[in-house]
C-alpha cells in the first residue's frame, strides 16, 4: 500500500494549493450588529434629507404659485369695474356724434367723456384702433361685409362700437364692417 512517488508529490503539491486558495478566501464573519444599525441609519437619514428637499421644493413651488395667483387677482381686479362703464363710454361717444346749439353744454359732455376715459386707462383700459386695420377674428366681431373694391380684401372700414383691451387683454371686441371682394 505504498503510493507511488509521483501521486505523492502531486498530492502535496494540490495541499499546498489548497491551503494557499483558502487562505486567500477570506472566513464567513458575522457582520457586527452595531455596523448593520449605523448604515441602516444612513441609508433612512438619506431618504428623509431626499423627502426632505422635494417637501421644500414643493412649499416654495406652492408659495410662488400662490404668489403669482395674487398678482393676477389684484391685477385684473379692476377689469370687471372698467367693463361696466364700457356702455357709458359708447353713451358718450353717441352723445358726441350729435350737432348742438348749445356749444357750452357739448364741451362740458366732451370734458366729462375725456376724464372719464382717462381715468379708465391709468386703470389699464386700452381702445382699439379698427379704421383701416386687416380684420382679425380674434379682436373683431364682424357685423356686416361689404362688397367693395375701393378697400383691400379682409380690411375694416367701419365701426359700430369701439373695442377694447384690458392691460393687454381682450375685454369687448370692435363691432365692424368688413371689405370683401
Amino acid at each position: 500500500m505504498d503510493q507511488p512517488q509521483d501521486e505523492v508529490s502531486l498530492s502535496g503539491e494540490a495541499e499546498s494549493q489548497l491551503a494557499e486558495e483558502s487562505a486567500a478566501v477570506e472566513p464567513v464573519v458575522e457582520p457586527d450588529p452595531a455596523v448593520v444599525e449605523r448604515e441602516e441609519l444612513l441609508r433612512e437619514k438619506a431618504e428623509l434629507q431626499a423627502l426632505l428637499l422635494r417637501r421644500q421644493a414643493d412649499y416654495e413651488n406652492s408659495r410662488r404659485r400662490a404668489e403669482k395667483e395674487r398678482i393676477e387677482h389684484a391685477e385684473y381686479a379692476a377689469m370687471d369695474a372698467v367693463k361696466a362703464f364700457l356702455p357709458i363710454l359708447d353713451d358718450f361717444e353717441r352723445a358726441l356724434g350729435v350737432e348742438t346749439a348749445d356749444k357750452e353744454y357739448a364741451r362740458g359732455i366732451e370734458l366729462i367723456y375725456q376724464r372719464t376715459l382717462d381715468t379708465l386707462k391709468k386703470l389699464g383700459l386700452e381702445p382699439m384702433e379698427t379704421q383701416g386695420a386687416v380684420f382679425d377674428p380674434n379682436v373683431h366681431h364682424a357685423i356686416e361685409m361689404v362688397n367693395t373694391e375701393e378697400a383691400e380684401d379682409q380690411t375694416v372700414l367701419g365701426e359700430f362700437q369701439r373695442g377694447y383691451l384690458f392691460k393687454s387683454k381682450l375685454l369687448r371686441p370692435a363691432l365692424v364692417r368688413v371689405a370683401v371682394r
